[in-house]
């Protein structure tokens, strides 16, 4: 029969065992979550249109070219994005309302911005749609940009603040609910924020230009500035992770309190 110092000592090794255990276990996991994260700011939505790796295109089109040098499109899709209905979208939506050349520019330069950044990595998340498995969701928009997007906008009309959710599809294209009414963007969003976090049902974030934030649009030749802050919001998710990727620090010092018990 086993004594009380045998039985203690061997419940102090099964428990010194476990917690080595655990440790080593989250400190593995947690290495490989940073490497997983790594690769998330050079890579693609899993999506019907996107390129399975980004990588230079050399025919990208019009407002879609700042991607030129890494790319999740190509330039067979850039085109289609020009083509005004892509996905079977309508933006012409209002009865007798026609979206003004200058707001639509915005919108193209939207959607070359999810055709072709390989930026959004970091705030990609599953869905269960025809045309995509993956979006993007608070991505930080400068405050400039979203502003200059609205301005552009805020004669034109639209049926809905939330143009993901609220339309009616029939034959593959949107359409305005019956019981909606088509009133400007400035009556519908009131403001650039709660436009651009609401349109596409918040996949972006407004935010102030002295905050890390995407620019929608940019100069190519110049480099692509979201790299940075794609960087950035990985650092930070690893820095809010410190503990589960070192946790030997902690398990250590309370093993030692243990043995000394």
């Amino acid at each position: 029969m086993l004594s009380h110092h045998q039985n203690a000592s061997e419940t102090r090794h099964y428990v010194i065992f476990v917690l080595l255990f655990l440790g080593l276990f989250h400190s593995i996991s947690g290495q490989i979550s940073v490497k997983d994260k790594r690769q998330l700011v050079n890579s693609c939505i899993d999506g019907n249109n996107h390129k399975r790796e980004p990588g230079p295109e050399d025919s990208l089109h019009k407002q879609c070219l700042p991607w030129k040098n890494n790319s999740c499109c190509t330039g067979n899709t850039t085109v289609h994005a020009h083509g005004g209905k892509m996905y079977g979208f309508n933006y012409n939506h209002c009865p007798n309302r026609k979206m003004s050349s200058k707001c639509l520019e915005h919108f193209v330069q939207d959607l070359c911005f999810y055709e072709c950044s390989p930026n959004v990595g970091p705030w990609m998340q599953m869905v269960n749609m025809k045309m995509r498995r993956e979006r993007f969701l608070d991505v930080p928009l400068c405050a400039t940009d979203c502003d200059d997007w609205f301005n552009a906008c805020k004669d034109d009309y639209t049926c809905t603040d939330n143009w993901t959710l609220n339309f009616k599809w029939i034959n593959g294209t949107n359409h305005c609910r019956p019981e909606s009414e088509c009133r400007t963007f400035s009556d519908i969003f009131q403001n650039s924020s709660n436009f651009c976090e609401r349109v596409w049902d918040h996949s972006w974030k407004y935010t102030n230009n002295s905050e890390p934030c995407m620019r929608i649009w940019f100069d190519g030749d110049q480099g692509n500035p979201n790299e940075n802050i794609a960087r950035w919001k990985i650092q930070q998710s690893n820095n809010a992770e410190t503990f589960s990727t070192k946790p030997l620090t902690y398990v250590l010092p309370a093993l030692m309190l243990f043995l000394n018990y």
